[in-house]
């Protein structure tokens, strides 16, 4: 299931190093596929559901506010807000 609407991506650090963006999701808002070339880790800005449209299928994360999480090089995915409000994280791509 795909969705119109883009999330929005504020990149605030791009160097060397690391890339931090925070990610903007209206409701019912997707960041499109891709396939992540970094490590990475996310920091949940919001409490809410976001579902993964992933190769083998869809499944649906709860994530809470300030809890992190990492992921390794080569994850490839669409993440969909399914709130009916905004959510919001910043991921760090470790380089």
């Amino acid at each position: 299931m795909n969705s119109t609407i883009q999330a929005q991506g504020i990149v605030q650090i791009d160097d060397a190093r690391v890339k931090v963006t925070e990610w903007r999701f209206a409701p019912g808002a997707a960041t499109g596929w891709h396939k992540h070339a970094h490590d990475y880790v996310v920091v949940p800005l919001t409490s809410g559901k976001l579902r993964l449209d992933e190769p083998g299928g869809s499944r649906v994360v709860e994530l809470t506010l300030g809890v992190s999480y990492n992921r390794a090089v080569g994850v490839e995915h669409d993440v969909v807000n399914v709130n009916d409000f905004e959510f919001r994280f910043v991921e760090i791509e470790l380089k």
